[in-house]
Parts: structure tokens; C-alpha cells; sequence
């Protein structure tokens, strides 16, 4: 099976518009919403969710006071200052690491697993699809993306699918990387500005260090010309292929709002054209359909 991963460098820029999209021209696909801190890809497919998991991704201290003697220990340990003059832990200031309850000199500390989101496995109108949602301020976000990045794998092995359709994370932290490791490439939707260059040139050199084929789609290009021009030029000078650009459609926006992607909406329109042709030429790119890269060479 191949598995595409869709990233950008922020949010808003359409990446999971361009993901919807791509599901009603993939064949044979399951989809992934790897975006698991702000999961939307939902809100446009509506999924009928069949499955539901609780997802416990870190630990918690908790002080037991029978046991606590309030010798002091903890608090001249805890680096984050979570242990209150109370000897009670400061849950949000609590990071987990468990200095404390290795070196309490009673034992009085308990270290629990804490219940950080869910994830699920639903099937939509295009294909099953495998999300998730991380608790507010959980952490642990690269661990939940690559749990259910595997999940979709073991649906697209039992069900004999082709592609693995993605919506990744933004920006390129833990969350993209865990998103990107074994991928067979990754499409960067960018946005012809100032930041949108930077965000894609982050984006390319993450790809390229773990030596993901990458390729850029220009978003919304005929909002600022130059800055298009500028990423054609930089993704030429480093062999990123540009695999189309897509004009500033407000029929995306509609659709979004009848939770409906571009085809579903309106499939005459220029967007729909634009996309399809990116879809078109991801599809017939050789690094596309190149043999799996191990990200684990780089570890």
C-alpha cells in the first residue's frame, strides 16, 4: 500500500480541504486524520463512528496521604514547582517525568495513567477513516498520530486497500514527524506569502532529512503572484516537484459549510478542475510510486 501525507506548515491553509478532495478521486483508500491536537477532516465527511478508544498516554503524580510524611523531598525535587506547600500536586503544572515518585523516600507517591483523548474508527460516504481527539492540553500528540496512522494501516492490509490518504499535523514538530515515518510522500500545500514561503521551506527540509519525497502545491496562487513565483523557484533549485496550483475559489468555503469537499459541491468549478489535475499528477510521479523510505535510518 502507498500512504500520502498532506502537510502544512500552519493551519488555514486547505490542506484538509485538498484532503477531502483527494478522497473522492482516491480508489481503493482509507483516510487518516493525523491532525490529532485540532481534528476537522470530521466536520466535512461526517463519519458514522463504529469504534471508540480511550487513548492514555502519560502518567500523573498523585500523593497519597496516608502514606506522605511531608518530608519535603518532593518539593525540592519537582523542577516544575508542581508540589504545593499543601503536598498536593498541581495537575496542569505536573509534567509527568516522575522524579518524584522514584525518589520518595516513603513510596508515598502513585503514578497513574491519565486518560489523554480518544481515537476512533468510523466509516464515511468515502471509505473508512481512523481519527482522533486529544484531550485540551494533553500531551503525547505524536504518540496518538502514530497509533492511529498504524490503525489505518492494519484496515488498508485487511481490506486490501491501496492508498493511505492522510491529513497531517501542522508546523514540524513531534506530531508532523511521527505523521511522516514511512510515508511514501508528502504533498505541502502552501500559501503565497511571506510566511507561507518560510512554513514551506521548514516543511521541505524535514522532508528531506528524512528523506521523504516531498512536492508543493501553491494554494490559493493567484493571491500574490510574486510569492508564487518565488516557491515555484525555490522548489526548481531543490528538486521539489510542483505538482499544480489552485486558484482562490470561494466555492471551497461554501462547501466547507454544507460539509461537502469541492466535488461534492460544485465539480465544474475551476477549483475542482485545478484540484484534479494536482490529484493527476501526484498520482503519475515516479517518487510517488518509488519504493518506502525508512525513517528509521535517521534515529
Amino acid at each position: 500500500m502507498k500512504e500520502l501525507i498532506i502537510l502544512s506548515g500552519k493551519g488555514g491553509t486547505g490542506k484538509t480541504s485538498i484532503t477531502s478532495a483527494f478522497a473522492s478521486l482516491a480508489k481503493n483508500m482509507v483516510l487518516c486524520d493525523a491532525d490529532v491536537d485540532a481534528a476537522d477532516l470530521h466536520l466535512i465527511l461526517s463519519p458514522d463512528f463504529k469504534l471508540s478508544y480511550d487513548f492514555k498516554g502519560g502518567h500523573e503524580a498523585l500523593i497519597n496521604p496516608e502514606k506522605c510524611t511531608q518530608c519535603g523531598r518532593c518539593i525540592e525535587l519537582c523542577r516544575f514547582d508542581a508540589v504545593k506547600d499543601s503536598f498536593e500536586i498541581d495537575a496542569i503544572a505536573c509534567e509527568g517525568c516522575g522524579v518524584c515518585v522514584d525518589l520518595c523516600p516513603e513510596e508515598a507517591i502513585d503514578f497513574p495513567e491519565t486518560l489523554c483523548g480518544q481515537w476512533y474508527i468510523s466509516d464515511t460516504r468515502l471509505g473508512p477513516m481512523v481519527h482522533a481527539r486529544l484531550g485540551i492540553a494533553q500531551e503525547n500528540s505524536g504518540k496518538l498520530v502514530a497509533l492511529i496512522r498504524q490503525e489505518a494501516k492494519k484496515i488498508a492490509a485487511r481490506e486490501n486497500l491501496d492508498l493511505i490518504l492522510t491529513d497531517g499535523p501542522p508546523g514540524i514538530g513531534c506530531p508532523v514527524i511521527a505523521s511522516i515515518g514511512q510515508a511514501n510522500a508528502v504533498l505541502i500545500v502552501a500559501e503565497p506569502t511571506v510566511s507561507g514561503f518560510h512554513d514551506m521551506e521548514r516543511i521541505a527540509e524535514l522532508s528531506k532529512y528524512f528523506n521523504i519525497p516531498a512536492m508543493v502545491c501553491i494554494n490559493k496562487y493567484d493571491l500574490n503572484l510574486e510569492q508564487t513565483q518565488k516557491i515555484e523557484t525555490y522548489a526548481r533549485d531543490n528538486d521539489i516537484a510542483v505538482v499544480g496550483k489552485i486558484s482562490f475559489d470561494p466555492a471551497f468555503t461554501e462547501a466547507m459549510i454544507q460539509k461537502k469537499n469541492i466535488f461534492e459541491y460544485n465539480k465544474d468549478s475551476q477549483a475542482a478542475t485545478e484540484t484534479r489535475q494536482v490529484w493527476d499528477a501526484i498520482v503519475s510521479l515516479p517518487a510517488f510510486n518509488a519504493p518506502v523510505n525508512n525513517i528509521l535510518q535517521h534515529l
